[in-house]
């Protein structure tokens, strides 16, 4: 089922020939639309912009991308207005992870049959015009942040104690990723991508992973789920590999026990901790113990929302993502 919120242009949502569980009609804030829609299930939104209080004004359509699914938001764009129009309010609206926008009634039935990714829509991204994609907290502080324009990183992820969650907070990247660049995700023996249905997650085994590279390296990122992949091979292929250790003791114990210096073999990698309920100060403890200085914590995350806030500093030390301070 479908939502429509309407204003001005509301009569170009009347012929559309869909299922509306519910419907409004009006001005509101964003935070108004997040409030009524984030605790409620639809296929897509089709959001009229005059809708928005002060629309013209990008900046105000950020809470969007935090608080909705976005990826579900078909925006409906006024013809006549040049400041909606213009390349630098695109720019900042594919920024925000909008990637659906029509202005004719033929181009709203398209979207909502043929959604856009990425892709489709990079061509019409400026970002040498838009510095500031959005003002998350982290860490008790705002930071702005940049997109950084580079060729192709290849990042590799590694499960260092057992069921770390290498392929979860792959998935979880590549969701965040793929806002802002083309993102692929590739796993090496295994097969557990394919329950994500997303067609840029691929499985393959280890002898077919030069030829997935080949054939991918137009892309920005590709995130490689590296499972038993031999580290020789990791690290002639991967601008950055990246280990995950979880802080159970179970895990850990059981990691020492199978090769009591196991952590002297990773002291001076990127070692995150991932799925962590440890406290700071339990965090330095187990960095002394370990003589491992943690590139990144990690808690418990939803892969159901945005996790921008929690994961902008392990995007930000990868050189992903740059802060403005």
């Amino acid at each position: 089922m479908n939502v429509i919120v309407s204003n001005l242009n509301g009569k170009k949502f009347v012929n559309l020939d869909i299922d509306v569980i519910k419907s409004i009609t009006g001005e509101f804030t964003v935070d108004e639309i997040v409030q009524s829609f984030s605790n409620f299930f639809f296929n897509r939104m089709f959001l009229d912009i005059t809708s928005i209080k002060d629309y013209t004004n990008v900046n105000n359509l950020k809470a969007l991308s935090i608080g909705l699914d976005v990826s579900k938001i078909i925006l409906l764009l006024p013809n006549d207005n040049n400041v909606v129009n213009s390349d630098s309010y695109i720019s900042k609206l594919i920024s925000m992870g909008i990637y659906n926008f029509a202005r004719t009634e033929d181009e709203l039935k398209y979207l909502y049959d043929n959604p856009n990714s990425y892709k489709d829509v990079a061509h019409l991204q400026k970002i040498d015009e838009y510095s500031m994609v959005m003002t998350p907290e982290v860490g008790g502080v705002d930071k702005n942040f940049d997109v950084v324009d580079s060729g192709v990183k290849i990042i590799g992820i590694k499960n260092f104690t057992s069921h770390a969650g290498a392929t979860s907070l792959i998935y979880m990247l590549k969701k965040q990723l793929s806002k802002n660049y083309y993102t692929v995700a590739i796993e090496i023996n295994k097969r557990d991508f394919m329950f994500f249905n997303d067609k840029d997650m691929i499985s393959c085994k280890a002898n077919e992973l030069n030829n997935l590279l080949l054939k991918y390296k137009g892309v920005n990122v590709l995130l490689i789920d590296l499972n038993d992949l031999d580290l020789a091979t990791v690290y002639s292929v991967c601008s950055d590999v990246v280990f995950l250790m979880e802080s159970s003791t179970l895990m850990i114990n059981k990691a020492v026990m199978l090769d009591n210096r196991c952590f002297n073999k990773i002291a001076d990698q990127k070692v995150i901790l991932n799925r962590s309920l440890l406290s700071n100060k339990d965090v330095k403890q187990l960095s002394f113990e370990t003589g491992i200085n943690f590139f990144g914590v990690l808690p418990p995350l939803n892969d159901r929302l945005d996790n921008l806030e929690i994961l902008f500093p392990i995007l930000n030390k990868l050189g992903l993502y740059r802060s403005i301070d």
